[in-house]
């Protein structure tokens, strides 16, 4: 996946002029690539279309006009991004009740450990978390993961943890969009 270049970004002035439109289009381009797993799990394939309007959005909200500031989005929503090979993802544990909430996600602890693509030949291939998020007595409701597939496109997203064990079988057009994905 190609990074996010800094000459590809509006400036937020003109970013917000032409927001709806953009905005929609990314909206369309994410569609195919949201996966929802079992009642809680919700995955968002990254692509540079989807980094690119998360910096955008940081620029507007934030009025990020500085340089450096700029560069720091950047960096930041490139490491979404999947290397060659690799699909890049946004994983949300949605969970509505904070009571609730709270006790899955230290039950969940290690979830990381179990968070699989399967592949059409039945093999399951495990996420990469970003050891950054992951506490010591509770998992975030938030993470950026990899799924290192070595170009191959998945069948299916699940998890085989104990608490949690859920498979959802990619739509044709989900496999698809992570197929135009993987190849660049």
């Amino acid at each position: 996946m190609k990074p996010v270049e800094r000459s590809t970004l509006l400036d937020y002035v003109t970013y917000e002029e032409n927001r709806e439109a953009l905005r929609a289009r990314v909206l369309a381009h994410k569609a195919p690539r949201r996966v929802h797993v079992g009642e809680w799990l919700t995955f968002l394939f990254e692509t540079t279309e989807t980094a690119r309007y998360q910096v955008q959005e940081m620029m507007r909200i934030e009025r990020i006009v500085k340089e450096a500031d700029i560069q720091h989005e950047l960096e930041t929503y490139n490491e979404l991004l999947g290397g060659p090979g690799e699909l890049g993802c946004t994983l949300l544990i949605e969970i509505d009740d904070p009571a609730v909430r709270a006790v899955k996600l230290k039950a969940w602890l290690d979830l990381p450990q179990h968070v699989y693509a399967r592949l059409a030949d039945g093999s399951k291939v495990y996420a990469k978390f970003d050891e950054r998020q992951i506490g010591e007595d509770r998992l975030s409701s938030v993470h950026y993961i990899k799924f290192p597939v070595a170009g191959r496109v998945p069948v299916a997203i699940g998890a085989d943890h104990a608490d949690l064990n859920v498979e959802t079988a990619l739509k044709p057009e989900q496999a698809a969009a992570l197929r135009d994905d993987l190849a660049g």
